[in-house]
C-alpha cells in the first residue's frame, strides 16, 4: 500500500475564532497533535500565549509557539482553497452542510491544491454570521439533541481524529486540475461585486445584507475557480465603465 502523503496533513490548518479561555486553546493544540495535524491559527484570542495554553497542550506545546495569530477571519483564511466552519447552527448561512467524514474526504481532496482550514468559533457562542459567510461548507457533528454543548477541544479532537482515520485509510489521491481561488480572491470578487451593483442601482447600499447573503450561498455552491474570478471581475469592471460613460453622456450639457 502506497504510505498516506504527510503534505496533505500539512495543508489543513485548524483555525480557532475568538477563543476566551486560554486552556481551550492548549487542549486543542494536543488534540491536533495526537492526530499528526500542526497548523494552528488563532484569531483574535483573548488570551495568548498563557501559562495555562501551556500546561493544557502538554506535549503539544511546540504548536503553541509555531502559532499564528490574525486579528480578523478574513486574514487567517486568505491563501485558502477552501473553509469549513464547525457549528450545529446557522445553517441557512452556508451553502453545504457536511458530516464529519464528509468533510475529511473534502478538506484532503482539496489540500492537494492547497492550504483548507477548518474554523471553530467561540466557546460561547460560535461562529458569527460573518465568520460563517466567509466558509464554503458547514460540519456538523451529531451529538446527542438534548445536550449538544461539545467542549472547543472535544470538537477539535472528533474532526482531527476522522481527517487522520481517512488520510491512513485512502493514502493516495486522485489529482485534480480545479484551480480553485483563494479566498482573499473571491472576497476581493465579492466587495467588487457589492461596489457594482450599487454603482449600477440594483443592491441598495444602504442595505446590502440580504442580496450579498445570498450571492455568496450562490457562488459557494459553484466554487470558482482563479480564471472564473478574473472573468466575473472583468465583466464587473466592464459595466461600471459603461455605466459611468453613460452618466457622463446623460449630464453632459448641451453646448
Amino acid at each position: 500500500m502506497t504510505p498516506a502523503d504527510p503534505k496533505l496533513l500539512a495543508n489543513i490548518r485548524i483555525v480557532l475564532t475568538r477563543t476566551s479561555h486560554p486552556g481551550n486553546i492548549g487542549a486543542a493544540a494536543r488534540a491536533m497533535k495526537t492526530m499528526g495535524l500542526s497548523q494552528l491559527v488563532l484569531v483574535d484570542p483573548a488570551i495568548f500565549p498563557n501559562s495555562q495554553a501551556d500546561a493544557m497542550a502538554s506535549g503539544a506545546a511546540d504548536l503553541l509557539t509555531q502559532a499564528h495569530v490574525c486579528a480578523t477571519l478574513e486574514e487567517a483564511l486568505a491563501d485558502t482553497v477552501l473553509a469549513l466552519g464547525v457549528s450545529a447552527r446557522r445553517r441557512d448561512i452556508v451553502a453545504e452542510v457536511l458530516t464529519p467524514p464528509e468533510a475529511a474526504v473534502r478538506l484532503l481532496t482539496e489540500a492537494q491544491a492547497g492550504p483548507v482550514a477548518l474554523v471553530f468559533g467561540n466557546e460561547t457562542s460560535g461562529l458569527s454570521n460573518e465568520e460563517l459567510s466567509l466558509c464554503q461548507g458547514l460540519v456538523t457533528i451529531a451529538a446527542n439533541p438534548e445536550y449538544s454543548s461539545l467542549n472547543l477541544a472535544a470538537a477539535v479532537q472528533v474532526l482531527s481524529y476522522e481527517i487522520r482515520q481517512t488520510w491512513l485509510q485512502q493514502p493516495s489521491w486522485p489529482q485534480s486540475s480545479f484551480d480553485a481561488a483563494t479566498l482573499g480572491d473571491v472576497e476581493r470578487f465579492y466587495r467588487h461585486l457589492e461596489t457594482a451593483l450599487a454603482e449600477l442601482e440594483f443592491l441598495n447600499p444602504g442595505s446590502p445584507g440580504k442580496l450579498m447573503l445570498k450571492l455568496r450561498r450562490l457562488f459557494a455552491r459553484t466554487r470558482l475557480a482563479q480564471e472564473e474570478v478574473n472573468i466575473l471581475r472583468g465583466i464587473l469592471t466592464s459595466a461600471q465603465e459603461a455605466k459611468r460613460l453613460a452618466d457622463q453622456v446623460r449630464n453632459r450639457k448641451p453646448q
